[in-house]
């Protein structure tokens, strides 16, 4: 029996575990570009059959994908038209409320101190007010106010530079969205041809069955989101909801995301119609009687009938695949998380199954 030098074993696993760690790190540092490429692949899947759809009524390639791209900018677009101005019009008029009440203090020589203890003296009367205001004096004092300014100023920095992030991938996104749409076949191909030409049918047969489970899942993702931003818009106008238009951008998108997307967008809602001097309580649960309705509906409606047509996967595994899903990769990981399992299903059903069959 061959003895192994023991040097010889500990350069091995010692090189072994060094390219495991360069492979992480790797993986690490890359992160945010293989968070881009994935999501856009994701997304070309999902418009995949609407190209396929386009060019089955007997348009060429080139103008299915030139419409569907046409499409999907112009709804972007008219997105940023929509809520850019509304943004900028309320950060104008929230500047303007500021500058007239601090006129109107001026004017008045208010004294914010003694009508802040007035205030609580008549809410709480036990409360010894100034002994509070003398605690707070002197925490305000211990502070150092360079460290203050420059906290604040580092925090608007950052949230800066996240908008611009933000954007920029949204950009980079849409880019590698469009090349993948139109070189999906090509693509395609040139993985074919890495399986063994004896089991190249099967590999198609089941790849073209996968990626199709993916796209026809966003496809019916996206049909949730215009259902409900269609009724939200409609039914916020009806009640004079602020900002209907935005708010209902506000629900096709979180509508994309299973699960608690619905809800979630519900909330920030009718938490919006809360507002004072733009909604009203009553709007606010005009509103929220409304996303309980909408949400049971389409929770055992609408939602079965789309989902079911677009991947074949009990609500058991739905509601697993998402919260794993989230859990390991946030947004993205609960949105690819339900075509992955609808795949796992298939190759479940269609090569695990057999094979047990023929032993």
């Amino acid at each position: 029996m061959k003895i192994q030098h023991p040097f010889r074993t500990a350069l091995i696993a010692t090189l072994g575990v060094g390219v495991g760690i360069l492979l992480i790190t790797s993986v690490q540092t890359l992160s945010t570009v293989l968070l881009y490429v994935g999501t856009a692949l994701f997304l070309a899947l999902g418009l995949d059959p609407l190209v396929s759809w386009l060019e089955r009524r007997g348009l060429p390639r080139w103008a299915a994908l030139l419409i569907t791209f046409a499409g999907v900018l112009a709804v972007f677009a008219g997105i940023i038209l929509m809520v850019v101005p509304i943004i900028v019009g309320q950060i104008s008029q929230l500047i303007t409320e500021i500058q007239k009440l601090i006129a109107s203090a001026v004017a008045q020589e208010w004294d914010p101190i003694t009508a802040s203890k007035e205030w609580l003296h008549g809410v709480f009367p036990a409360l010894n007010v100034d002994q509070v205001f003398d605690y707070l004096s002197d925490w305000y004092q211990s502070l150092d106010l360079g460290d203050v300014g420059s906290a604040v100023g580092a925090s608007l920095v950052s949230f800066g530079a996240a908008i611009i992030a933000g954007f920029t991938g949204a950009i980079i996104v849409l880019i590698l969205t469009i090349y993948f749409t139109a070189s999906t076949p090509s693509l395609k191909a040139a993985v074919y041809q890495l399986v063994p030409a004896s089991k190249r049918a099967r590999f198609i047969d089941l790849s073209e069955q996968i990626t199709a489970s993916v796209g026809y899942y966003v496809m019916g993702q996206v049909s949730l989101g215009v259902i409900n931003g269609v009724l939200s818009a409609i039914f916020l106008t009806i009640i004079q909801a602020p900002f209907a238009a935005v708010l209902a951008v506000v629900a096709f998108f979180f509508s994309l995301i299973p699960l608690v997307g619905t809800l979630t967008g519900s909330v920030i809602i009718v938490l919006t119609c809360l507002i004072p001097g733009l909604g009203s309580p009553l709007t606010a649960l005009v509103a929220l009687i409304w996303y309980v309705f909408y949400m049971q509906v389409e929770a055992y409606f609408i939602s079965p009938r789309i989902m079911n047509r677009a991947v074949s996967v009990p609500g058991a595994v739905v509601v697993i695949a998402a919260l794993a899903g989230a859990s390991l990769g946030q947004l993205l990981g609960a949105l690819v998380a339900i075509p992955v399992a609808a795949s796992i299903l298939i190759i479940y059903r269609q090569v695990v199954i057999p094979r047990q069959n023929e032993l």
